[in-house]
């Protein structure tokens, strides 16, 4: 997932597991994360601040002000700054001084200033973990509406075993990720796309296929998931990158799609299907290479399945289906005939006549029709801008029916 343009404030206390912070800074900044990092006096004594400063590509925070040029470190701008500030590692002893309202440092200055969204990692020995006094301050940091971290489980410095250690640079990105999708707007949704064309087999080495690179229905799924959707994406062959944190399952024949799509849309609450699917496939599939030998050559060919149609039968007023049509003539009138027919919430209409549409193209002209008959036409567009707009209709509807 990117975490691009978030602005992650990271307070790092006086712990042995401040080696970590060095690890979780490269997975964020991989993550195109922005971070700032604070440090005590205690912590820089476990970790270099030019370390953590390299990896952040800003300089590391550790008192007021700059003993040289008198530069103030303004702890009400950085607070009011962060998207999100995590304390971690969070010593006994920070969490005792910012459960109680304390403040003898920058760090506790710029948390006592925050009014956004705050976390702790813990990291102690065992014993001191369990101690009273430390689940009390743990209890009230709760209340305060801030979330904890839960230590691991594992060898810790003392030398004994047991919970207390920092949780691990994967796990607080996890939950750093996880943060930042909850406040979009299809948090808690599940989203099924298909993109991509089939191939029909004729022979081992033949098949009936099209041209479809399947560039527009992986943009959609990026954008559902960026959108914060948990997306599932069924494809035809094609070479095109899987989004990030999106699941992909790949499928050959339209048979084999329908299945996918089928298993997959009782969970889904989205569903998009704008792969471009067989219409026929042959009805004999030979178990050998044909060869080359006749003049003329026919083959049969069967209709395969209406998805669509399929999973229009199915559809629930809780779902928003959503269907495309590619079109050569009287392309409004046929749009919507499919539309109605197939009992879709949406169809997005491309026209083979319009230049730098359709297959292959990096662009695409679309024309979505609302079940209404409304109809909201948009200019020719990048594939990636295309799908923000579809995706910005599925979220309208969803909020229209309650059930956002």
């Amino acid at each position: 997932m990117s975490l691009k343009g978030k602005n992650i404030v990271i307070g790092i206390s006086g712990s042995i597991a401040a080696y970590k912070i060095a690890t979780l800074i490269r997975l964020l900044r991989k993550a195109e994360a922005e971070v700032q990092v604070i440090m005590t006096n205690e912590a820089v004594q476990f970790i270099s601040p030019l370390t953590l400063s390299t990896l952040s590509n800003k300089p590391v925070l550790v008192d007021y002000y700059k003993e040289n040029t008198g530069e103030w470190n303004n702890h009400v701008h950085i607070a009011e700054s962060a998207d999100l500030l995590l304390i971690a590692p969070a010593t006994a002893n920070t969490l005792a001084k910012c459960a109680l309202g304390l403040c003898d440092n920058l760090l506790l200055a710029v948390y006592l200033s925050a009014k956004g969204p705050v976390a702790f990692a813990p990291a102690m020995d065992l014993d001191m973990w369990k101690h009273p006094a430390v689940q009390r301050n743990i209890q009230l940091l709760t209340q305060y509406g801030h979330d904890i971290i839960p230590p691991g489980n594992g060898e810790l410095a003392s030398g004994l075993i047991g919970e207390g250690r920092l949780a691990e640079p994967a796990d607080m990105l996890a939950y750093i990720n996880h943060f930042f999708q909850q406040s979009k707007p299809l948090f808690g949704k599940k989203a099924l796309v298909s993109a991509g064309p089939t191939y029909e087999a004729i022979d081992p080495v033949r098949f009936i296929g099209n041209h479809s690179s399947g560039k527009m229905g992986y943009a959609i799924a990026a954008q559902l998931q960026k959108l914060g959707a948990e997306v599932t994406l069924v494809s035809g062959p094609s070479s095109q990158p899987i989004p990030a944190s999106v699941k992909r399952i790949d499928v050959v024949s339209a048979n084999d799609m329908f299945n996918a799509m089928q298993s997959n849309f009782s969970d889904s609450a989205i569903i998009v299907m704008s792969a471009a699917v067989a219409d026929y496939t042959p009805q004999e599939v030979a178990t050998q290479k044909i060869k080359k030998k006749e003049e003329q050559f026919s083959i049969a060919l069967t209709k395969t399945k209406d998805i669509l149609s399929h999973l229009g039968t199915l559809k629930t007023e809780k779902q928003t289906l959503v269907g495309f049509a590619l079109e050569t003539n009287n392309e409004i009138a046929h749009a919507k005939d499919k539309l109605q027919r197939k009992n879709l919430d949406f169809i997005v209409l491309n026209s083979m006549n319009d230049q730098g549409a359709g297959f292959a193209h990096n662009t695409n002209k679309i024309t979505v029709i609302k079940r209404s008959g409304e109809e909201f036409p948009f200019e020719l567009k990048s594939k990636d801008e295309v799908a923000q707009d579809i995706c910005a209709l599925i979220v309208e509807h969803q909020q229209s029916e309650g059930l956002l």
